[in-house]
């Protein structure tokens, strides 16, 4: 998923470490009262999760990193379709899930908007989030490790993070410790 965070310029970090931008968007994206694309949907045919599913989880990370709020416009239909090349049943069925889940809610003749928004972080925390897993990241790059190294490494740790005695998740995703 591409997402272009409007004036800010963007803060995606290539994987490599670096501290270049995301490319603007382009194909289907949402869009916000200047016109400027938010998000562009990618596929991933080889990851066993359905079509629709994908869409759906990119616009809801979208949601919970701030990049969408409540009245931008999701891609049209037919952005969706002419971008990726999948069958219109499917932008329909992710929309209409996001619709289910109250995320979004379609308005006849003018589009799918964003109607309400999940747990987010404040920006200045989240940048400094990002920075510190980039710096992780090379350092794992540079122990050896290649991207699904990585991922099993994030995964476990993850994993056993939330699983340790005394912590719980709240509602909103948030980890607390219990006393």
């Amino acid at each position: 998923m591409t997402i272009d965070k409007g004036n800010s310029g963007g803060s995606e970090a290539p994987p490599n470490g670096s501290s270049g931008d995301l490319p603007p968007p382009q194909g289907a994206g949402g869009r916000r009262a200047g016109g400027s694309s938010l998000i562009e949907f990618r596929i991933d045919p080889g990851s066993g999760v359905p079509t629709y599913l994908q869409l759906v989880q990119q616009v809801e990370q979208a949601l919970r990193l701030g990049y969408l709020e409540p009245g931008d416009q999701l891609p049209k239909v037919r952005d969706v379709v002419t971008s990726l090349a999948i069958n219109p049943n499917t932008v329909l069925k992710a929309y209409r899930e996001l619709e289910t889940k109250g995320l979004a809610s379609g308005r006849p003749g003018q589009g799918t908007f964003v109607q309400a928004t999940l747990s987010q972080v404040a920006l200045p925390e989240l940048t400094t989030l990002r920075r510190t897993l980039v710096a992780w990241l090379a350092s794992a790059q540079a122990a050896g490790l290649d991207e699904d190294g990585m991922v099993a490494v994030f995964t476990s740790v993850m994993r056993d993070f939330f699983k340790s005695p005394g912590r719980t998740t709240t509602a909103g995703g948030r980890s607390e410790d219990v006393a």
